[in-house]
């Protein structure tokens, strides 16, 4: 199918035949769960605050990951939310000369920069990365370009039109998967009409960013509705906080209901899962493939 022809048989139209994910030299077919590992180059990440800021401690954090049976890793240089000002050249410098590392220690492994400026997931493709996360749904239009003409996928993402760093207030939709899925099928189609490759394009509902937990939790329940649009589905729901609302869980205590969400994830049709803890995440998923295998 051609670039053209992959774009228009997505646009808005549900049950569209699923893709294979590829970045870089992985592929991942429909019905494969790939499991996307976060490695935060920050000081202040809001769940290991600062454990992986530094370098060795962040390659050794990358190398259990992918012992543990992760699939991509995912490198962050800026804290999502509330926090310090982080320059361009301050994020560069926190994420591409590590991840030329990870390329040159994990070949086999796909990598991925969270950012949304252009600059700086230009800098990172040209170190080893194959997939832009840009966890604010084009901030930045000229990140699309930079997958375009870098062969880098694209992760497409609704944040209910919140700019970088900022926290929702008396977020409300009318139907908040109708707006998700209208938003990211606009992003991903705006994409493959810059040139980006459709099958190095990923959708993310992108839970808890410009949501409240009602909407995050109504996500999660009618997921499948985002999976039928065929394009690969991402969840990044890893101890967030519409979890630990729902269960009145501290930070520390939201594992379970993270392995939880993740399942029902899965099981609605997610693809990728970016999580903070790849062995239990494998463990989990493996065990959803196991059962819906059991009743073909």
């Amino acid at each position: 199918m051609s670039t053209a022809g992959a774009g228009a048989a997505r646009e808005g139209a549900a049950g569209a035949p699923p893709l294979t994910l590829r970045l870089g030299g992985r592929s991942f077919a429909p019905g494969e769960h790939a499991v996307m590992a976060v490695v935060n180059r920050t000081p202040d990440s809001f769940y290991d605050r600062g454990a992986t800021f530094a370098f060795d401690a962040a390659v050794r954090a990358a190398d259990a990951a992918v012992e543990r049976g992760a699939d991509i890793i995912d490198v962050g240089g800026v804290k999502a939310g509330y926090g310090a000002e982080v320059g361009e050249d301050e994020e560069i410098g926190r994420t591409a000369p590590f991840i030329a590392e990870l390329r040159r220690r994990h070949p086999d492994v796909a990598i991925s920069v969270d950012t949304w400026r252009a600059r700086v997931g230009e800098e990172c493709v040209r170190a080893g990365a194959d997939l832009i996360n840009d966890t604010w749904a084009g901030a930045d239009p000229d990140l699309a370009r930079v997958a375009a003409a870098t062969g880098a996928g694209l992760v497409c993402s609704h944040t209910g039109g919140l700019g970088p760093r900022t926290d929702p207030h008396r977020a409300a939709y009318g139907d908040v998967m109708a707006d998700v899925a209208a938003t990211v099928a606009r992003l991903a189609e705006r994409a493959v009409g810059l040139g980006v490759r459709p099958e190095g394009i990923l959708v993310d509902p992108t839970h808890d960013f410009g949501k409240n937990t009602y909407h995050s939790l109504e996500l999660t329940r009618r997921l499948g509705e985002l999976a039928a649009t065929g394009w690969p589905v991402l969840v990044a729901v890893s101890n967030k906080d519409f979890i630990g609302e729902s269960l009145d869980a501290p930070l520390t205590d939201r594992s379970a209901g993270t392995l939880a969400v993740l399942a029902v994830s899965a099981w609605e049709g997610a693809r990728v899962f970016r999580v903070h803890d790849a062995a239990a995440a494998r463990t989990a998923l493996d065990t959803v493939a196991a059962v819906r295998a059991s009743g073909s």
